[in-house]
This record gives C-alpha cells, structure tokens and sequence, in this order.
C-alpha cells in the first residue's frame, strides 16, 4: 500500500548476532530483516526499529518499520515468506499497516523490557541460554525496595556506558521496576520488569547489575538513591550479562494502525 508504512513486530534469539543495529560485515538482526526483504520485494529496504539492543540481548517484541512503495505483499504473505528466509534466529510475529512518516523507534511510548535471573547453587538448564546464573540466593524484597528509588524521571548517568552519555541528555523516566520470582519449564528464576520511555546503552543490565547487589546483600537498599544522585558510572553496581536481558513489549497509541 503505497503512502503507508510497513510495521513488523520480530523476535530473536541474540546469541548469533552482534547486536539488533546493521554494521557492514558483521551479523546483526536488522541486517538480517533487510536482506530478506531485499529478497522479497527485490529492492533494498531501509528499516527503523524500536530499540537498539546490544550483542547477545534478545527479544520478543521488536518493532521494525519501512516506508512501503505499493508493490508489497499482502501482511499475511509478507509474514509467511519473511519467516521462511529471515529464520531460525529471527521470528516475526505481525505485519501492520501504520500511516505514512510511522517510526518504530519515535512513535514508542513506553518499551518494556524484562530480566531474568536463576539463584542457587543449581545451574539452569532450559533456561541457560536466557538467564543469568548467580550462585547464591537474592532477598527480593530488599531489591524491590531498592528499585523504588529507580521510579519516576531520574539522571540515569550512573547506569549507562559511560562514553555513550557523554555530551548526552541522560534523563530518563522509568514508570515500573518490578521484581518477582516466576517458575519456567520447571526452573526457578527471579525477573526484573523494567517499563519506562526510553533508555541508555545497557541501562536495564547496569540496573539489575545495581539490584543484584542489594538482593546479596553486599549494599543495602538506600544505596540505590546515592548512586542515582552520584552520575557516576563507577558508584553503581556490574553490568550484568546480555543473555539474560529481552526487549519484551514496545507501546504505540491504540488508534496508530490503519
């Protein structure tokens, strides 16, 4: 449909990928949506996504945009042949249909993103590839005290990459930091549920990091709000892996789609 644009909703396992973002030469989630609709529509195609997220990280809610021409696909026919040359990794779950001048990335309103963590002395098994391990037990009730101080519109300075917010606006406004224990495929796991506008490079991970801290009790949970007033990198707690982390949901007004 021409004067339109084209949404995807895509999910990935990020283990093969070196991040969602295109680089040349190298395999990277948008790279691989590109190709296949380079190959379907028999031109390059230029996409947008909701969320760049780093080596490893995965996702379940990705959102994916272009600008359509007219000559595509019905969304159906276009969700069919994109699964067949785009997989195993990648998975696109919906094709939309959004006004022209769409952005996946600049029409979000709140992304959700969700981590998971396996306590105790027994490794993971099914969950391996999307968990962090952590070998003792975490106090969830001191780490949801502790994200408390997260909520609301803070300078995030301290849970980023330090070079990346240099020069930058590192405000952000988080609406929910959740913290709660979940059972999958038979597994134990502790999930922090982050929801918020908009996010820094490896803020989510730099927060459990942080949250993780507290849940061993090596900091206590006042901590939390001194680390925040720092700006300070080095005040807050590991950056915790990428495998543990998932671009869960992406938020659009309800009346968006055509």
């Amino acid at each position: 449909m021409a004067g339109h644009t084209l949404v995807l909703t895509v999910s990935y396992d990020g283990a093969p990928f070196r991040g969602f973002a295109r680089q040349p030469g190298l395999p990277t989630v948008q790279g691989r949506v590109e190709e296949a609709l380079g190959t379907i529509l028999r031109h390059d195609v230029q996409t947008v996504g909701a969320g760049r997220t780093d080596t490893g990280v995965h996702a379940l809610g990705q959102v994916m945009s272009f600008d359509a021409t007219g000559d595509e696909p019905a969304p159906h026919d276009l969700l069919r042949s994109l699964n067949a040359i785009a997989g195993p990794d990648v998975v696109v779950t919906g094709v939309r249909i959004a006004p022209a001048g769409f952005s996946a990335r600049f029409d979000a309103e709140t992304r959700e993103y969700r981590y998971r963590i396996v306590p105790g002395p027994v490794p993971p098994l099914f969950l391996r590839p999307t968990s962090w391990w952590v070998k003792h037990a975490l106090d969830l009730e001191a780490m949801r005290e502790a994200a408390r101080a997260l909520i609301g519109e803070h300078d995030f300075a301290s849970f980023c990459v330090a070079e990346s917010a240099e020069g930058k606006n590192t405000v952000r406004t988080l609406e929910s930091v959740e913290v709660y224990p979940e059972e999958q495929l038979g597994e134990h796991s502790v999930v922090v549920r982050v929801v918020g506008n908009a996010f820094l490079h490896s803020m989510v991970r730099v927060i459990v990091g942080t949250l993780a801290e507290v849940g061993h009790g090596r900091r206590s949970a006042a901590w939390v709000a001194q680390v925040i007033e720092s700006r300070d990198r080095t005040a807050a707690g590991p950056t915790a892996p990428p495998e543990g982390l998932t671009l869960w949901h992406v938020c659009y007004a309800d009346d968006m789609w055509l």
